[in-house]
């Protein structure tokens, strides 16, 4: 029942972007797999073949690490209303933190929600549709306010701080775009 194209079609770039949120998935050459949710309007695509979405901080940062060890990714999004489905791009990543030359290229694209952290740009090389007949149902009732809110309270000095101690190294140790910036200032 998988279906296989080289780029998103008008109709897979329809069905992305009335989803309210998505998945990412990455994984380094050794240790732990990580799947990620993901929400907000944090999700843009470039063309056919490049989309980006706005990293907000949180509890973890596995995926930047994990793409400067193996530059692989995956998003998928479900159907939770409306036909079945479930479309997979698979590409690449590309970590853009925000003193890099390349952030005003794709932070104007994005509402710049407080506590974001970096702009993860990805190259895909692959979409796979698939029916999503087993997804339940589920309806939207809208975002919520705690992540905004907790970095709104936080400020940027504490934000550092939180990134520094949560958000320098993965689970397995290894260290982020995040933590090799405060390494090199140090």
């Amino acid at each position: 029942m998988a279906k296989v194209f080289d780029s998103m079609s008008p109709d897979h770039i329809a069905f992305i972007q009335a989803q309210k949120m998505f998945f990412v998935g990455s994984a380094a050459a050794e240790g732990h797999v990580n799947i990620s949710p993901k929400g907000y309007d944090s999700f843009r695509i470039l063309s056919p073949n490049q989309v980006a979405y706005l990293d907000l901080t949180g509890s973890g940062n596995e995926t930047s690490a994990h793409l400067q060890e193996s530059n692989r990714m995956t998003y998928m999004f479900i159907a939770l209303e409306g036909k079945p489905l479930i479309l997979r791009l698979y590409g690449d990543g590309q970590i853009i933190l925000p003193d890099d030359p390349a952030w005003e290229q794709y932070a104007h694209v994005f509402d710049l929600y407080p506590g974001y952290r970096q702009i993860i740009v990805s190259n895909i090389h692959r979409v796979q549709t698939s029916c999503g007949y087993g997804i339940p149902f589920y309806e939207y009732e809208g975002e919520r306010d705690t992540l905004i809110d907790w970095a709104e309270n936080k400020g940027e000095e504490k934000l550092e701080q939180y990134r520094k101690q949560k958000n320098s190294t993965t689970i397995d140790g290894i260290l982020t775009p995040i933590g090799q910036k405060l390494a090199d200032i140090q």
